[in-house]
């Protein structure tokens, strides 16, 4: 057999693991992770590669009811995905109970034309003996290709998971080079590793109404990096927040988040953040556009 490759669609929950898994399986962190419901907003390829074959992994945000546009752009851009993949990681979180939302999910996969992994991720925090019942009520829900028990942040069976997707990869080309990890931009990875810090910093209270925008982004000749960021909120009181007692919270999340972009981009940072009001702006399709979030 000649060189395979192929497309794998994350498909799942909110907080089901699935950036998790897309950062463990390509070995660098390419995707933000919280414990925010809904924290992944953009569609995300991450890319894997060996010799005689090529994984390509479509991180989608979590699959929820949308209560605003982003929402809805958000369910809409994981649902497109299924059209896009030679195969599905539909990851469920194995500490939850099994509810409505997985069931419209199960539905939908129905449909689909291509083998679909079922993952019960997060099987580090189960006991054994309640994983094997498991196993047997999702085996009678749908005609899953497998069912894979995982943990997406310590790696266990990940590799016998990355096996089985394997022997379903057809003969295709090598779509990205070689060296090439994801086709996002830095200036967005630096822009979401800036949202992740905010959202961790802030906690309750304005993690949803966060929208980060690189303006800026230029090397000087002595290789340090120089990124202009806006963090956009839906109101004055989230300003203030984010902002922090003299600039505080704000400090820390500029700390933070260039200690990251420095060890992705393997040089000295010089990072720049504002916080701006722009009221409703996820209901407001132009705002999203401007946002580069649709």
């Amino acid at each position: 057999m000649g060189h395979r490759s192929g497309f794998a669609a994350l498909i799942g929950r909110p907080n089901a693991g699935k950036s998790t898994l897309l950062n463990y399986l390509i070995g660098q962190k390419i995707a933000i992770v919280t414990d925010k419901a809904q924290t992944t907003r953009n569609r995300i390829v991450g890319i894997l590669s060996h010799e005689e074959w090529q994984l390509v992994f479509i991180d989608t945000p979590g699959i929820y009811k949308p209560k605003d546009m982003l929402g809805r752009k958000m369910v809409e851009t994981a649902m497109n995905a299924l059209n896009e993949a030679d195969l599905v990681y539909y990851l469920v979180d194995a500490a939850k109970e099994y509810g409505a939302g997985e069931a419209f999910i199960i539905k939908r996969l129905k449909e689909a034309k291509v083998p679909v992994f079922l993952l019960l991720n997060k099987v580090d925090a189960l006991k054994r003996e309640e994983l094997l019942p498991m196993i047997d009520f999702f085996r009678g829900l749908a005609d899953f290709k497998a069912i894979v028990p995982i943990s997406a942040l310590t790696g266990e069976n990940v590799d016998a998971l990355l096996e089985e997707t394997l022997s379903c990869l057809p003969e295709g080309p090598r779509y990205y080079p070689g060296d090439s990890v994801t086709d996002q931009p830095e200036r967005v990875i630096a822009a979401e590793l800036i949202r992740e810090k905010a959202m961790t910093a802030a906690r309750d209270e304005v993690p949803y109404s966060v929208a980060v925008l690189v303006e800026q982004m230029t090397t000087r000749e002595n290789g340090l990096v120089d990124i202009y960021a806006v963090l956009f909120v839906e109101r004055e009181s989230q300003k203030g927040i984010l902002i922090g007692k003299k600039g505080g919270m704000l400090k820390q999340i500029g700390v933070q988040s260039r200690q990251e972009i420095e060890s992705l981009l393997g040089t000295r940072v010089n990072l720049q953040l504002r916080v701006k009001l722009r009221e409703g702006w996820r209901n407001n399709e132009g705002q999203l556009r401007n946002l580069e979030l649709v």
